[in-house]
């Protein structure tokens, strides 16, 4: 499994599992005066929203009521010390994902999930052991992805300013700029130091690119989903009947380097998939919530293989899980992110905000997505000079030139011969255990 843990996915786009944007809307006690229009409102503001909604009833095995007690009898001479309060009161849940946004990042915050942003466009985060930046991935035709960024790249420092001990909005904060402008990035990949110098541009995010791949086997629709965007749902939606109007065969959905997005854009697009069954269930810390239900609207019962890998997160998982649990799809790659948990956005007073993990996801079949990630049925990995082949190449993912594809196609020609998902060998199950 991966060691990454994603509460910011990117210089170019925060996704998060679950965006609910919402007022504060707190009715809490202001008994004391002292409180209100001083930079405790916020702290306090913020405590609320913890107490209230927090996934952990017993917020990480902390007395709640006296940490309120604590931070409200400090004195914060101005919203900077109250913002710094703010972070270290949340630091005691040890949740990365559970963060405090300043006004200015929270606006980014909203966007991003826009669809179109301006950057180099990477997602990043942050190494849990080594605290280190490090590329989830590039976006496919992006500055970034032209220049060579590649998955798994450390960056060391941002126009020659190192990024160790850096907060990651700070990081993502000097990465962005105005459009035209340079930012020179400097990567550590293995032992080896790089530098590129990349060109800011608007970044206008398509999530998905599909194509028709003919060979022996028949019509494939391959779709490449890169995120699940505002955009995900109509884009996808658009391609599945675009290929069924050309009388495709059989289908290959591409989830790699996916790392997730808007819940709602998951579960339409599940949807579009399965005539029946669960597609998630959320739980929070009083039990499960909340149980979405496939509405018998797919689009089309063609045979299905869908491709993952350790960049798949969030909602990629929400995904692959109901159409793995189900049995509608086999999956092709490796292990998955592993990152399961509900952030709902508040809106607090002063126009800041914090995301604060609420609930965790379940697969139908009741696999706890955060813990597990999503293995796939049949595990195939990517040698690190043949992901750098196709990150150089971008033309030949999606073909028989990429050994995960390849695989893909195999399963398909097997599911269109027998009219049954392929079951993996002894050894293949060995492998995913």
């Amino acid at each position: 499994m991966s060691n990454y843990k994603p509460f910011v996915l990117g210089a170019t786009a925060l996704v998060l599992t679950a965006v609910t944007v919402t007022g504060a809307g707190m009715h809490y006690s202001q008994s004391k005066a002292y409180i209100r229009n001083s930079p405790k409102e916020v702290v306090d503001e913020v405590w609320f929203v913890i107490n209230k909604e927090y996934v952990d009833a017993t917020f990480n095995q902390n007395d709640w009521r006296r940490v309120r007690k604590e931070y409200l009898e400090k004195d914060y001479s101005n919203q900077e010390e109250a913002y710094d309060a703010i972070r270290d009161m949340l630091a005691l849940l040890d949740d990365p994902y559970t963060r405090f946004m300043p006004p200015q990042d929270f606006e980014n915050m909203q966007i991003d999930t826009s669809g179109e942003l301006t950057g180099v466009g990477i997602q990043i985060s942050k190494d849990k052991e080594t605290d280190e930046v490090v590329v989830i991935a590039p976006i496919e035709e992006t500055p970034a992805f032209e220049a060579g960024i590649i998955s798994q790249d450390k960056i060391v420092a941002v126009d020659g300013t190192p990024t160790d001990g850096m907060e990651l909005n700070d990081v993502v904060n000097m990465i962005r700029g105005k459009r035209g402008t340079e930012v020179i990035l400097t990567i550590r990949r293995n032992e080896e130091i790089l530098e590129f110098s990349i060109v800011r541009e608007i970044i206008q995010i398509h999530p998905v690119k599909a194509s028709i791949d003919t060979n022996a086997i028949g019509d494939i629709g391959y779709i490449r989903l890169t995120q699940f965007s505002g955009q995900a749902t109509s884009e996808m939606r658009e391609a599945i009947e675009d290929f069924e109007a050309q009388n495709v065969d059989g289908y290959i959905l591409d989830l790699r380097s996916n790392p997730g997005g808007l819940l709602y854009a998951s579960i339409d697009i599940a949807q579009m998939w399965l005539n029946g069954g669960g597609i998630v269930s959320t739980v929070n810390r009083v039990g499960e919530v909340d149980r979405q239900e496939a509405k018998a609207k797919a689009i089309t019962d063609k045979p299905l293989v869908v491709l993952v890998d350790g960049g798949s997160a969030s909602a990629s998982e929400i995904l692959s899980g109901a159409l793995q649990d189900n049995d509608r799809a086999v999956l092709v790659g490796t292990q998955t992110f592993g990152k399961g948990l509900v952030q709902s956005v508040r809106r607090l007073g002063d126009d800041s905000g914090v995301a604060v993990t609420i609930a965790k996801y379940l697969t139908p079949s009741g696999r706890d997505i955060n813990k597990e990630g999503i293995v796939p049925d049949f595990v195939v990995e990517l040698e690190e000079e043949m992901r750098e082949q196709l990150q150089a190449d971008r033309t030949k993912i999606g073909t028989m030139a990429d050994p995960q594809y390849s695989k893909a196609v195999e399963l398909l020609k097997e599911q269109l011969v027998t009219g049954k998902l392929p079951i993996p060998t002894a050894s293949e199950a060995d492998q995913n255990s």
